[in-house]
């Protein structure tokens, strides 16, 4: 085989190969023929074909200067194009487009973009009042109004969005005017039109304007030049779901369905998942699970299995909520394993890839679809595990199997630990501690949240010892778990140990800075140690979180006040009744730091706002009460009082204030019958004889010996008792004289007894200001011997100095969950029962 193989010499490696002498352009400088074709037309002449071995010319002669130069005649007998007839060469025109010219004198330079005659002339400037041109500008005009449009509406400025739409509209209305002016009617853009109108609909239903955007989608679905118009039913249908007229929505539904070919099957199964909410919406489960199980069977979601679960809870059907539940957690995510962004190697091009890819939309979106499929599980399982057994445990252990054998597996622990909460819900704390203390020897993860619900439910039941046992637990198990860290400050806090108490919130806040537990707590703690200002900084932090937090703003105020600074705490109480308007304590509140302001007409606004929701505070009684005898009206003082003595019936001093009111505006009788009933509950009470025996006196009745004989009486019970209990004090203090003398040098001398302290961490006889106020007010009613027909002149705010004014903000107390003494423990309250924090 390798005989016939030659290999050529590699001084010649072009060998064996024909050559063309067609091809040789190095004498063509010197080839008389292509000169004469380059200067005049003689080029174009009809090729001529070289002699070839092996082809069909035989003989004939090669077309270039190695042949004959003389051109053949056509057909026709018509000379060819560049061929000399007497003497004469015909003229070339098919090339002189680019430049060439039969003319051309010899030695003329060879121009084709006529760049000698100089610098080009300037362009002609465009007319903008032709027809043309003004119907496009129009048209672009309408393009940018509709973009803006939609601009505005993807910021949130619906009514921008609105008004752009508008406009948009007008102006394609007058582009159609003139194109019909101009005779150009049949060039309307429909897509322009159709886009105007779809978008003036959209922006009329985002801004609840349901019949105008109807009307504009009537517009155009009856428009036949339109394509795929009828898919717009869709969302006239969803206009309809709004105004709750459902059985529209569903006729709506159903003809965009009957549009819609089968090959948009995407588009039916959602159009159809539209019609079995509608069917929810009006109660008729079994037409909605007809959809729902249509949906299933062809493409199954999650969220239809969901509503498919709901609807068979409904219908009570037990066999049925089961296999549902199986579709749902065989339901396909088509998401990535979470194992495909751990770097599998050190390999760095590896790794960098998968940090960007880590955290980016895709991958965030994956979780978002992950969470709600989990959501959706977690919430049907805890649905249906009480219908689905006799007893919600067996019903939640069959969930739990099945979610085992799903590719939910890490859901099964969540849901013992709901079943835990159940157990809480129904005030069942043994089982619910048995259920959780099965996770103790469960992996790291499931032990921490285990052992932190089970120290919280120990807080709840004031069993600190177990509390504390079972948050070291957690912690051990879990070091960065926020809320173990915050349980465990709890049980340090309810001890007394404030300042390891904010270390461990602190942790809990370097572990998850947005634990709101931890950070209400540590603020808390810093006002019990005495530290207002960190302590308004953690809650002025805390706010910011939670914008709308009646319980952060009640304490920034209470903090402002104890800084006295009372125009922020009005401030921030002026913002908590915005949330909370109806809360009368907050009401009262405001009152009393007007009052303390000197603002008497704000301070009876707020107190009267409360007053009219809570008409059982004394408080806020005995302030109207007595502000209306400062201001002279003590006929509107009456019902106060009068509602004070069906509050506290044993509190004779509400008794003599209605007496004393009845008195003081002139109604001496109806004081005297308010007195005498008062001597018939309350026959020892000097005050109500001495004012019988001086109405008595000053109406000449007869009665007035006999209660001036009780009076005698009752006074000389009362210095009897005085008496006794003054040598009785006598006699102790004379024995600890004696027994202290006999102790001295021998012991230690014994230390007082501790103060004690309010919630709001200040001394008792810290009470508050408005208290003494408001007694010094009653206090200054008239005396006995003072004639009840004039005002008196003391100053009603007086306070009597045997009572020092307490300092500001003592009675300050927690309002909504808990006072102040009390750590806000680590639970979410969530419409009456308790959420688990495990996996969030």
């Amino acid at each position: 085989m390798m005989e016939n193989v030659h290999l050529a010499d590699e001084d010649d490696l072009y060998s064996g190969y024909d050559y063309n002498p067609a091809f040789d352009t190095e004498e063509l400088d010197n080839d008389p023929g292509f000169q004469q074709a380059v200067r005049t037309s003689h080029g174009r002449r009809p090729p001529m074909t070289a002699k070839f071995p092996g082809t069909s010319t035989g003989g004939r002669p090669v077309g270039t200067s190695f042949g004959l130069r003389n051109p053949m005649a056509s057909s026709l007998g018509r000379p060819m194009t560049g061929a000399v007839q007497d003497g004469a060469a015909r003229p070339m025109t098919a090339v002189r487009a680019a430049g060439y010219s039969s003319t051309m004198a010899r030695g003329s330079t060879f121009d084709p973009l006529g760049q000698s005659k100089g610098a080009a002339p300037p362009l002609e400037s465009r007319n903008d009042d032709t027809p043309e041109e003004k119907i496009k500008i129009l048209e672009k005009k309408v393009n940018d109004l509709i973009e803006e449009s939609c601009m505005a509406q993807s910021r949130g400025d619906m009514q921008l969005a609105l008004d752009k739409a508008k406009e948009a509209g007008r102006k394609e209305r007058a582009l159609v005017r003139q194109r019909e002016q101009t005779g150009t009617a049949d060039h309307i853009n429909l897509d322009l039109t159709y886009s105007v109108l779809f978008n003036l609909a959209t922006q009329y239903a985002n801004n609840d304007m349901f019949p105008e955007a109807l009307n504009t989608y009537q517009v155009i679905v009856k428009n036949k030049m339109f394509s795929n118009a009828g898919r717009l039913k869709v969302n006239m249908g969803n206009i309809y779901f709004k105004q709750k007229n459902y059985p529209k929505a569903i006729k709506f539904y159903r003809m965009a369905l009957d549009q819609i070919s089968n090959a948009h099957k995407e588009m039916r199964i959602k159009i159809m998942q539209n019609i079995g909410v509608v069917f929810i919406r009006m109660g008729q489960y079994s037409d909605a699970i007809t959809s729902f199980e249509h949906i299933m069977s062809e493409s199954p979601n999650i969220r239809t299995g969901f509503n498919l679960i709901l609807c068979y809870y409904a219908v009570g059907d037990r066999d049925k909520m089961k296999k549902a539940f199986q579709k749902l957690i065989s339901v396909p995510l088509g998401i990535d394993d979470e194992e495909k962004y751990i770097p599998p190697n050190d390999d760095p091009h590896t790794n960098l890839v998968l940090e960007a890819i880590k955290n980016d939309q895709l991958h965030q979106m994956e979780r978002e679809r992950k969470a709600l499929a989990e959501k959706f599980i977690m919430t049907s399982a805890k649905l249906i595990a009480p219908a689905i057994e006799s007893s919600f445990a067996a019903g939640f252990d069959w969930c739990v199997e099945m979610v085992k054998s799903s590719p939910y597996v890490e859901l099964a622990n969540d849901l013992e630990i709901n079943k835990a909460i159940t157990y809480l819900r129904q005030r069942d704390f043994n089982q619910a501690v048995e259920t959780l203390k099965m996770f103790e020897k469960k992996d790291s993860r499931v032990k921490s949240a285990a052992s932190t619900n089970l120290s919280f439910l120990y807080f709840l039941e004031k069993d600190y010892e177990q509390a504390d046992r079972y948050a070291d637990l957690a912690m051990m198990a879990d070091r960065y778990n926020p809320a173990a860290l915050v349980n465990k400050g709890n049980t340090l806090w309810v001890r007394g140990d404030h300042e390891k108490a904010a270390e461990f919130y602190k942790e809990a806040l370097r572990n998850d800075a947005s634990c709101t537990e931890g950070l209400y707590n540590l603020g808390l703690t810093y006002k019990r140690l005495g530290r207002p200002e960190e302590a308004l900084d953690c809650f002025l932090k805390l706010h910011a979180i939670l914008r709308n937090s009646a319980q952060v703003m009640y304490q920034l105020a209470s903090l402002y006040e104890m800084l006295e600074d009372p125009t922020q705490a009005i401030e921030w109480l002026m913002q908590l009744i915005s949330v909370t308007p109806t809360d009368p304590r907050v009401l009262a509140k405001l009152g009393e730091l007007y009052d303390s302001e000197g603002d008497k007409s704000q301070a009876f606004q707020y107190y009267c706002e409360s007053f009219r929701y809570s008409p059982s505070s004394i408080e806020v009684i005995e302030w109207l009460g007595a502000y209306y005898i400062d201001t002279q009206f003590c006929e509107k003082a009456i019902q106060y009082f009068e509602r004070a003595t069906l509050i506290q019936p044993t509190q004779v001093k509400w008794h003599l204030m209605v007496a004393s009111c009845y008195r003081r505006s002139g109604n001496y009788q109806k004081a005297l019958d308010t007195y005498k009933d008062i001597h018939r509950k309350f026959p020892e009470n000097i005050e109500c004889l001495r004012f019988l025996v001086r109405l008595c006196t000053d109406m000449d009745l007869k009665e007035v010996q006999d209660y001036a004989t009780k009076l005698k009486k009752v006074e000389k019970m009362k210095e009897m008792r005085e008496q006794r209990v003054k040598s009785g004090r006598e006699g102790s203090s004379r024995s600890r004289r004696d027994g202290s003398a006999s102790s001295a040098g021998s012991s230690s001398p014994r230390s007082p007894p501790p103060r004690k302290v309010h919630d709001s961490g200040q001394s008792s006889h810290g009470t508050s200001a408005k208290g003494e106020r408001l007694s010094a007010k009653l206090r200054a009613l008239p005396g006995s011997n003072e004639p009840y027909e004039t005002s008196r002149q003391q100053v009603l705010g007086e306070s009597p100095p045997s009572h020092p004014p307490s300092p500001r903000g003592a009675s300050v107390q927690w309002v909504m969950l808990s006072s102040p003494a009390t750590p806000f423990p680590f639970i979410i309250f969530v419409k009456g029962g308790l959420m688990s924090m495990f996996g969030n």
